[in-house]
């Protein structure tokens, strides 16, 4: 389910239209529901990069994906939404 999200959003950033925040949710989400951790972070960095700012859902949804298993990542993520005064839902 991941891989297929994050092929869809490649595909749109070639041909059109270009991903928006909603777009990038799906596939983080998508990633986060597969258990795959470092395609929510690879995507959350995405955004930024290509200027599509992230959000509450999108930092919620890839917090979530990191899991037990990678605490570290997912309190640098709760500290980087302070950082940029998004509010934890």
């Amino acid at each position: 389910l991941c891989h297929r999200a994050i092929e869809l959003l490649q595909y749109m950033l070639q041909c059109g239209p270009a991903p928006n925040v909603f777009h990038f949710n799906a596939a983080i989400s998508a990633c986060e529901i597969s258990g795959y951790w470092e395609g929510a972070l690879m995507l959350l960095g995405q955004m930024g990069y290509l200027g599509t700012s992230p959000d509450v859902v999108s930092f919620n949804a890839s917090i979530s994906a990191c899991g037990r298993q990678q605490w570290q990542k997912a309190l640098q993520l709760f500290e980087q939404m302070q950082a940029l005064n998004i509010s934890p839902s």
